[in-house]
């Protein structure tokens, strides 16, 4: 899967707290990051492989899930996802709709969501929780507790509270 979006909105934070979850329950895991002058402003992605099995590569060319926080990273990614491929859309920031047919989609402003949460730069989680609940291969609480754990060992542990509503806030929007 791909997690995109502007620097700054957390892309690469969800996409390694993915990655955690999936090795925290048993899975071969590759976590790839794509940023660097991304960080100030323009556009950042990582992929993520979980598998049963040993993954050969980091390097994805038909992506099963994508998260889309900005316009440009749907833009980019869109066309790449596999038939039947989960997208998950900040409407937020996102001006169109998807446009293949053969995608599952879940649109909502993850903006709104996280600040519902407590943080508005909890969009991440937000949109990390709709993937958990649509791709239904990590439990929620593996989540949960890898990013408690990923915050609380960067001493970020006052950010846990508000990012686990977000989780669940996004969780919960997939299901309506």
């Amino acid at each position: 899967m791909i997690v995109a979006g502007f620097g700054g909105q957390g892309v690469i934070l969800a996409g390694k707290i993915l990655a955690q979850a999936g090795m925290d329950e048993g899975m071969e895991v590759t976590w790839l990051p794509s940023y660097g002058p991304e960080m100030r402003g323009g556009t950042a992605n990582c992929t993520i492989v979980l598998s049963d099995e040993p993954v050969g590569s980091p390097v994805v060319d038909e992506p099963t899930a994508l998260i889309a926080l900005n316009g440009p990273s749907l833009d980019r990614f869109e066309e790449s996802l596999a038939p039947d491929g989960i997208v998950i859309v900040n409407s937020a920031l996102v001006e169109r709709s998807v446009r293949r047919q053969d995608l599952v989609v879940c649109e909502a402003s993850f903006n709104d969501l996280a600040t519902r949460a407590g943080s508005p730069r909890a969009l991440n989680m937000a949109a990390l929780g709709a993937l958990v609940r649509l791709m239904g291969t990590i439990p929620l609480e593996a989540v949960r507790g890898a990013m408690t754990r990923m915050l609380t060992e960067t001493g970020k542990e006052r950010f846990v509270d508000a990012n686990a509503k977000a989780l669940q806030e996004g969780y919960d929007a997939a299901g309506r």
